[in-house]
């Protein structure tokens, strides 16, 4: 049964890659109306959470347009899967529309001591994936799905331009440590529970169980961190991409203050773009003892 879902998934993302650009993205926002307007469907009701909790100044009337926003968004994320996955290195990266602060990147990776690169899942993070490993030696952290044809799939349309891809265990963090050794470039997507090895730091003024890694590995080996993300353009015209200086206390020797530091660098991306954040992510399904999760259905 694993192994059909699997098939039925990639042909799925083999008929999309059909599509335009343009055509892909409509989709994707035809989808992202009806869930949109089904108020009791899981991504709207998490997305609406979020959006309570983490803008509290907006008015009622803001949040909701947020919250569909930030749905239709979502969904252009997937009906792009297709062209990420299936299209040429050269045809993806001629998507790209414009470059802010390229220098940046190419200044921290100059300094030789490695690149911590944070992307949050903001806009489309695969574009990403591509413009760096045309220009850089980089090895990427991931969470290999359950679903092994899958993570062959994933593993195979990612590597083209010549990414490795670190698995998120003990193995994955010696390939990026050697990485950072060497002076390369570790791109990591640091707004997701870590499955270990974390602890609680302000995520928007709320607890939010964020990973102790990235602070570890620039307290190891002294490498430069740089944020940015791919913002996705109206009506297929392409993507901007954007580099941005981290929080200096990220590179602070304390963890707790690197770790919030680390934090407030993706809340910055985030807060430039909000709604093609992926707000439907449980942020903040685990909480500190005695403190129930906010998506916890009543």
């Amino acid at each position: 049964m694993k192994q059909v879902k699997a098939y039925v998934a990639i042909a799925i993302l083999g008929l999309m890659s059909l599509l335009s650009l343009k055509l892909a993205q409509r989709f994707g926002g035809f989808l992202g109306k009806r869930f949109a307007n089904n108020q009791d469907s899981d991504v709207s009701r998490i997305t609406r959470i979020n959006v309570e909790l983490c803008f509290t100044d907006l008015s009622a009337d803001e949040k909701s347009q947020l919250v569909r926003s930030s749905v239709i968004q979502t969904c252009k994320s997937f009906s792009e899967m297709g062209m990420s996955w299936f299209w040429s290195p050269a045809r993806l990266l001629k998507t790209i529309r414009k470059i802010e602060n390229a220098s940046l990147m190419a200044d921290a990776f100059k300094q030789g001591s490695g690149v911590i690169f944070i992307a949050p899942h903001l806009g489309n993070w695969e574009v990403l994936n591509f413009y760096l490993s045309e220009r850089y030696p980089l090895t990427a952290m991931y969470r290999p799905p359950k679903l092994k044809l899958l993570d062959d799939l994933i593993k195979k349309r990612r590597a083209r331009l010549g990414t490795r891809l670190a698995p998120a265990d003990a193995s994955g963090v010696r390939m990026v440590m050697k990485a950072l050794r060497r002076g390369e470039v570790v791109g990591i997507l640091p707004d997701q529970e870590p499955v270990t090895g974390g602890d609680f730091s302000p995520f928007f003024g709320h607890n939010a169980y964020s990973m102790k890694l990235l602070a570890q590995l620039v307290k190891q080996t002294g490498a430069r961190v740089v944020c940015g993300y791919a913002e996705r353009l109206s009506d297929g015209e392409g993507f901007d991409l954007h580099f941005i200086e981290a929080d200096q206390s990220i590179y602070d020797q304390d963890l707790g203050t690197a770790m919030a530091a680390m934090n407030r660098s993706v809340e910055q991306c985030v807060r430039a773009i909000p709604e093609q954040y992926q707000w439907e992510y449980k942020r903040f399904n685990c909480q500190p003892e005695g403190i129930e999760s906010p998506y916890k259905k009543r």
